[in-house]
C-alpha cells in the first residue's frame, strides 16, 4: 500500500513539473535559459534597406524589411516605420492625403506647425509614421514608400553642395495575439502560461505607444525591433547656390523683370482697347 501511495506521488510530481515547467528550482532557471539562447540563435536576423529613388528635388524614400526565413504567423503582424526627417527636407501632408486616397502608401505626419515654404535654416526635424505594407513577391518581407522634398538652403561661399543625413528609422511590430496560432495558450489547474511570438522574443527590446492603424484613434503598445541595416544613414547632395554670384543673379534678375514688365506694357498699350 506505501509502495503504491509513492508512486502515485511521484507520477503527480512529474506531471506537475512538466505543466509548469519547475519554475522555482536551479535546474529549471538554467534550463530556461538555455532555452532562450536556442531561441535567439535560431532566429535570423531583421534585415532593413533604405533608399532613395528618382532624382532632382524630389525623391521617393524606399524602405524595405526582410525577416530572413520563413516566420510562422508573420501574417497576424503589423510593422510600423517612424521616420525622422531631417530639417533639409520635407514631405508634403497633401500630398500624403491624396497617396492615402489612392491606396498608394499609408503614411501620416506627426509633427505640427508644419511649413513647407520654410527654407532649410528656418525648418525643424519632423516627424513621418509609416504602415509598412507585406510585398506580394516576398512572403516574409515588408516595404514602405515616402516621397520626400529638397528644401532651399543657403548659399556657400566655395563649395556648391550640401548634404543632408537620412538617419535609420525605428521599426516597431504589432502582433495581433488573439486570431494566431503563435500565441498558445492553456491552463493545467490553477497554472496558465502564454507562448509569445518567437519574433518579439528574439528582437523587440522596448514598448512604444503608436496609433493601431491609420483609420482610428485607438493606441497600441507596439514592439521596437532590433534589426540590421544594409547600408549607413542615407547621405543625400544637395546642390545650393555660391555667394560669389549674388551680384551677378540679381543684376540678371533685375534685368529680365524690367525687360519683360516693359514688353508687357508695350503689348497693353499696342493691341489692348480702352474705353472711358
Amino acid at each position: 500500500m506505501a509502495a503504491r501511495v509513492a508512486a502515485v506521488r511521484a507520477v503527480a510530481w512529474l506531471l506537475l513539473g512538466a505543466a509548469t515547467g519547475l519554475t522555482r528550482g536551479p535546474p529549471a532557471a538554467l534550463s530556461a535559459a538555455r532555452s532562450d539562447a536556442g531561441t535567439r540563435a535560431m532566429c535570423s536576423e531583421i534585415i532593413l534597406r533604405q533608399e532613395v529613388l528618382k532624382d532632382g528635388f524630389h525623391r521617393d524614400l524606399l524602405i524595405k524589411v526582410k525577416f530572413g526565413e520563413s516566420i510562422e504567423d508573420l501574417q497576424t503582424c503589423r510593422l510600423l516605420i517612424k521616420q525622422d526627417i531631417p530639417a533639409g527636407l520635407f514631405v508634403d501632408p497633401y500630398e500624403l492625403a491624396s497617396l492615402r486616397e489612392r491606396n498608394i502608401t499609408e503614411a501620416v505626419m506627426v509633427s505640427e506647425n508644419f511649413d513647407l515654404e520654410a527654407p532649410n535654416y528656418l525648418s525643424k526635424e519632423s516627424e513621418v509614421l509609416i504602415y509598412a505594407r507585406q510585398d506580394s513577391q516576398c512572403v516574409d518581407c515588408f516595404q514602405a514608400f515616402l516621397p520626400v522634398h529638397y528644401r532651399y538652403h543657403r548659399p556657400h561661399s566655395h563649395d556648391g553642395e550640401t548634404s543632408i543625413v537620412v538617419n535609420h528609422p525605428d521599426l516597431l511590430m504589432f502582433c495581433d495575439q488573439a486570431g494566431s496560432r503563435g500565441m498558445i495558450r492553456f491552463r493545467f489547474d490553477s497554472f496558465d502560461k502564454t507562448i509569445e511570438f518567437p519574433i518579439l522574443k528574439c528582437w523587440a527590446h522596448s514598448k512604444v505607444e503608436a496609433p493601431c492603424a491609420l483609420e482610428n484613434e485607438d493606441i497600441c503598445q507596439w514592439n521596437k525591433m532590433k534589426y540590421k541595416s544594409v547600408y549607413k544613414n542615407v547621405t543625400l547632395q544637395v546642390p545650393v547656390g555660391l555667394t560669389i554670384h549674388t551680384s551677378l543673379v540679381c543684376s540678371v534678375t533685375l534685368f529680365v523683370t524690367i525687360l519683360c514688365s516693359t514688353l508687357i506694357l508695350v503689348a497693353i498699350f499696342k493691341y489692348g482697347h480702352f474705353s472711358l
